[in-house]
């Protein structure tokens, strides 16, 4: 199947991801959807996609793996060229108040969210900037701009993200390739299963959860040509919390 043009979304197979590899579909981009635990929820995901006349592949790996990353990448590369955009949405949480954080739980998000971005974009940023186009877009939070209790981890690897992209984007202008970041709030997905929302969403002035297709509208935007003189940006999909 031909990907041209396509755009790289992880964690693609529930949640934020799943809601972003629907909307770009629906704009007519090729995608190339990862998924890592949740190759179920992928498998009905570009089923739902080919049904609806778009294109899909596959790929799996774990992103706090280095080694596994690379070579997936580099036969998708080989196959497909490199892509339009990525997307880095997938991540993990491992939620404890700090005294009871294990080391365990603390490299594992770090592991994942941050050293992930690197894993992802190492392997794509130098064929990306041959072809002198693009769009890179990281999911971040508002745990890394404002920090959650109990999300040390957490809130250190989002913070990071904003940190590598904003960097990034200061390397990649020359090429024509933007990098951004969304910060999404509390969006209603299995990540807030457990949240205590009665006390949460006093705190969101719009005084409900987001909805994914909420974050993936900006996605899209962000990764069309309409949007290439916006970089090194974070926005937030948050219902206007503080």
């Amino acid at each position: 199947m031909s990907l041209e043009r396509y755009v790289l979304v992880t964690g693609a197979g529930r949640g934020i991801g799943r809601a972003i590899a629907l909307a770009l579909a629906s704009a007519g981009h090729a995608l190339l959807a990862h998924y890592h635990r949740s190759a179920e929820e992928a498998r009905r995901l570009q089923e739902e996609v080919v049904s609806g006349g778009g294109r899909m592949e596959l790929v799996g790996f774990d992103l706090a793996n280095r080694e596994e990353v690379a070579a997936r990448l580099e036969a998708c590369l080989e196959e497909y060229g490199p892509p339009w955009g990525v997307v880095c949405n997938a991540g993990i949480c491992a939620d404890n108040a700090f005294p009871a954080l294990s080391a365990e739980d603390w490299d594992s998000v770090l592991r994942t969210n941050l050293d992930g971005f690197y894993n992802l974009l190492h392997p794509l940023v130098l064929p990306m900037c041959r072809v002198r186009r693009g769009r890179i877009l990281a999911l971040t939070s508002v745990a890394g701009i404002t920090g959650n209790r109990g999300q040390v981890n957490y809130s250190a690897s989002k913070a990071g993200i904003i940190g590598a992209a904003k960097a990034l984007a200061v390397e990649l202008a020359s090429r024509s390739i933007t990098v951004n970041c969304i910060a999404p709030g509390v969006i209603d997905t299995e990540m807030i299963r457990d949240a205590p929302l009665d006390k949460i969403l006093p705190a969101i002035p719009l005084g409900r959860i987001g909805r994914p297709e909420e974050v993936a509208a900006l996605a899209v935007f962000l990764l069309s040509e309409e949007a290439g003189y916006i970089t090194r940006q974070v926005i937030s999909v948050n219902g206007g919390m503080v």
